[in-house]
């Protein structure tokens, strides 16, 4: 049997197959109807501009022979890429079968619906008679940029990053409510200055709001300004229209997006670049966060909640495993990958032009969606966790040696404060406790062998690796900052 035959299509990508139902909200700005949609918004934005002028010129067409459109011409138009639905889609690929041109379908596509205009806006309408304002002094990358940094602005800003910010706000929720909870820290694997849960937490709370707030502030950059950014067939056909003004206005007003004024045939895509880097980056901190949770739960840091009527091992019954975490962890390889490849590549073209970038920018989808995919991942495997308490005493109490190094920092004070018998404190404290099995006892027998003053002696007795934190608890605060 030949599955490529199969009706529906069988789907190639995990994304729009098992995965689909998490990847979905990326649909409406990744696909390729999603960009249809928006070059059809672009072409109709600019024949209503160049039809009706701007505001500051009185509203006056730009080009001779044209009639300002009405208020029901406009709506009309504005309504072709709103109304862009199943049927639509089917039949600008049949045209696109015959241009073999994805953007020159989207021109014939609308010239089939200025044809029609007459059945809706009555024969007094001119719009029939306009076609030639469909494209006017365009290139395929006038369009295309425009159409790619909207649909990519929408799917960051109102998909990607409010799953991001999910993220952000489960940790920073964890960080408060375990701001006090002490755990053994390891550094190097090796046991370490105790901190707390919380401010472990909050350290990616910190990293993750500082990625995100790049990503917010995100610029999108477009062009409209012909063959090789010249505006030579624009100066051709109408050599008194100020086309570079023109252009701003519309890039700007019109699109919303931040105006290119220098370009080659294609916008550079250098804001691209920096986008993608940063969404990339903040999944390599997302992966170290999926790692050392997975780490943390296979040392009993986390508890898991297991899921009603889920197998963890279809041979081992009593297990639960992180694979929310492992998911995210592989997903969030695969997206650095691909955004990586995005933000090297699309920076470079061959003189005025090549098409490298045209099906580079197919799969800003899948870089995003494996990325999406990711952050689901992560949300529903933070959402099942919860501290082993526990576990983290038991492994406190067996590590008195990370007390240490607050004996030694007050030996040295009290050297430098002129107390006698602090000589090589560092190396006094390591012959005390490295390789060896020490308690409480031992700490405090050890102090009492010094020269301290009573009040520096009393507090390093009361210290324990539990309670042995600094200003852990306190820091939490900065990971809103």
């Amino acid at each position: 049997m030949n599955l490529s035959r199969i009706t529906p299509a069988i789907a190639l990508s995990p994304l729009d197959g098992r995965y689909r139902m998490q990847t979905s909200p990326l649909v409406d700005y990744l696909s390729e109807p999603a960009l249809n949609r928006e070059r059809l918004r672009v072409e109709v934005e600019w024949m209503i501009l160049l039809a009706n002028g701007y505001p500051e010129q009185g509203n006056h067409p730009v080009l001779p022979g044209v009639e300002p459109l009405t208020d029901d011409e406009q709506s009309y138009l504005r309504a072709i890429p709103e109304d862009f639905d199943d049927q639509g889609i089917m039949e600008l690929a049949q045209i696109e079968a015959k241009t073999h041109h994805d953007v020159k379908a989207v021109e014939y596509y609308l010239d089939r619906r200025l044809e029609q205009a007459e059945a809706s806006l009555g024969a007094d309408t001119q719009l029939p008679r306009l076609k030639s304002l469909v494209h006017f002094a365009c290139t395929s990358e006038d369009i295309n940029n425009l159409s790619y940094a909207r649909c990519i602005r929408g799917a960051v800003e109102q998909v990607w990053l409010p799953a991001a910010q999910t993220i952000v706000d489960r940790l920073s929720e964890m960080a408060v409510t375990h701001r006090e909870l002490p755990m053994l820290a390891l550094t190097h694997g090796q046991p370490a200055t105790p901190t707390t849960l919380g401010k472990e937490m909050a350290v990616y709370v910190y990293r993750l709001n500082r990625q995100l707030g790049h990503i917010r502030h995100q610029d999108y950059l477009g062009k409209l300004n012909g063959a090789t950014g010249t505006f030579g067939a624009h100066l051709a056909a109408a050599p008194d229209v100020d086309w570079v003004r023109l252009s701003k206005e519309f890039v700007t007003n019109r699109m919303g997006l931040v105006w290119n004024p220098l370009t080659t045939q294609i916008e550079s895509h250098d804001w691209q670049a920096e986008l993608y880097s940063a969404i990339s980056h903040t999944g390599r901190i997302l992966h170290n966060l999926a790692v050392d949770v997975w780490m943390y739960i296979s040392r009993g840091i986390f508890a898991q909640e297991p899921v009603k009527g889920a197998t963890g091992s279809s041979t081992m019954p009593h297990k639960v495993n992180p694979i929310r975490f492992e998911n995210a962890e592989a997903n969030l390889e695969i997206s650095c990958a691909l955004l990586d490849s995005l933000s090297s590549t699309l920076t470079e073209t061959r003189w005025q032009r090549d098409l490298t970038d045209s099906t580079t920018q197919r799969n800003v989808g899948s870089a995003l969606g494996y990325s999406l995919l990711a952050l689901d991942n992560l949300k529903g495997g933070l959402a099942a966790i919860h501290p082993n308490i526990k576990a983290m005493q038991e492994e406190l109490n067996q590590n008195w040696e990370v007390l240490g190094e607050p004996i030694q920092t007050a030996m040295r004070a009290a050297g430098l404060a002129g107390r006698n018998g602090m000589d090589d404190p560092y190396e006094r404290v390591k012959e005390l406790m490295r390789g060896h099995q020490i308690g409480k006892k031992d700490v405090e027998d050890f102090i009492d062998t010094l020269d301290l003053e009573p009040a520096m002696a009393e507090r390093l007795k009361t210290l324990t690796p539990s309670s042995y934190t600094g200003a852990a608890e306190t820091l939490v605060d900065f990971d809103r900052a």
